[in-house]
């Protein structure tokens, strides 16, 4: 019978995550017991995605905010630092800005603006054009700022970022002064020591600064490295990646993930015969279109992946060849022409009429984005996704 069902994605249960646990065990058995509950059975290159949360808290990867104090001290020493282009948010940066304030005297605090680098508005960019404001050129002061826009709280929290930063500091026992440049070098004219706080842009920035004149430059991807007391760390990001776990803790990244995802898909094949991929999971990468959100907060959508989930798509569009190279056929005779284009199409598509309008994204950021709105970020308690079908096309 022919099959009349293509992608199938299903968000898996399994137990509450706890640090020690065996992450690659646990997976591997909720995948078997999810297929014995569903009664679904196995292919190879099917995939299983697992999110970066729950890895990391096997692992025990956390970090107080007293350890990232400390090495922004060991960094630091007395400096007033500048801290550049954080992003919006209580879960992302709240308590990495609290740890960064503990370990400092002085802060400048350098905000971009109408919005952070994931799309979180301090401001309408209509209300730019409104006070004749450019953003590319205009720094602001924080007093400047509200004369021109007043109090904003952001749409979905509510929150005047601009206040709650700069409480959280001076809570911390830190002085602050708030500015907005988009510029990196605006910072130098404050101070010649800095924290670069954006996450995909930080290279550029760090480039930017030390070629300007900076003095000390690091990145959050400099910041707890290595252990801090016994604290959790990661070499490769640093505070990049990390949530707030409690009101005092942050739960980092993972580190060294490529062994469990090996290990992951040795097991299932092993156990199943099957050579299923796998991947470490975090923020999908995606735009709201409404809330100007793009989701990507974390350094990567996927810290690592089984080799066979590397690449590009190599697809062709059905409408196109519908549209243009078939459009003299109907019915069974265009489905089986467009079937047999299918089966001897290029190994390599990139540039070719039939391939445009296909997405020309990293498979795994495509995965990782349909993994990330399956599983959610709340209580649906799904952290390991199982999908099959992906790698199928219209001749399956």
């Amino acid at each position: 019978m022919e099959n009349t069902v293509g992608t199938v994605v299903r968000g898996l249960r399994g137990p509450i995550i706890n640090k020690g646990d065996d992450i690659e065990q646990i997976v591997v058995e909720t995948v078997l017991n999810a297929a014995k509950n569903k009664d679904f059975s196995f292919e190879d290159r099917d995939i299983v995605t697992i999110t970066e949360s729950i890895v990391a808290r096997a692992q025990g990867n956390y970090a107080s905010i007293d350890a990232i104090a400390e090495d922004i001290k060991a960094k630091f020493g007395d400096e007033t630092i500048g801290v550049i282009f954080p992003i919006l948010s209580r879960n992302r940066f709240a308590n990495i800005l609290r740890g960064i304030a503990k370990g400092a005297n002085s802060i400048i605090l350098m905000l971009s603006y109408p919005s952070d680098e994931v799309g979180n508005q301090l401001v309408e960019i209509d209300e730019l054009d409104v006070k004749g404001v450019n953003p590319w050129t205009d720094v602001l002061t924080e007093a400047e700022f509200r004369e021109h826009f007043g109090y904003k709280k952001h749409r979905f929290t509510g929150i005047d970022y601009i206040d709650y930063y700069r409480e959280l500091i001076e809570a911390e026992g830190a002085t602050c002064e708030v500015i907005f440049s988009n510029n990196p070098k605006t910072i130098l004219t404050y101070t010649k020591h800095v924290l670069a706080s954006d996450i995909h842009s930080r290279f550029r920035t760090k480039r930017i600064l030390s070629a300007n004149g900076a003095e000390t430059v690091y990145g959050l991807d400099d910041i707890l490295t290595a252990s801090i007391n016994g604290s959790g760390f990661n070499e490769t990001y640093g505070l990049l990646g990390s949530n707030k776990a409690t009101e005092d803790t942050l739960k980092l990244f993972p580190n060294n993930c490529q062994p469990i995802v090996d290990g992951i898909q040795a097991k299932l094949k092993e156990l199943t015969g099957k050579t299923i991929e796998v991947m470490v999971y975090g923020d999908g990468a995606f735009k709201d279109p409404v809330g100007k959100i793009w989701e990507l907060a974390d350094p990567v959508v996927s810290p690592a992946y089984t080799v066979g989930l590397e690449g590009t798509p190599n697809e062709v569009k059905l409408k196109y060849l519908a549209d243009n190279n078939f459009s003299h056929l109907r019915g069974e005779d265009l489905k089986q022409s467009i079937s047999e284009y299918i089966l001897n199409k290029k190994e390599d598509l990139v540039g070719t009429m039939e391939a445009q309008g296909t997405t020309p994204r990293r498979l795994t950021d495509l995965i990782g984005s349909l993994s990330d709105l399956t599983s959610g970020s709340g209580d649906k308690g799904t952290p390991i996704v199982y999908i099959q079908g992906y790698f199928d096309n219209y001749t399956k």
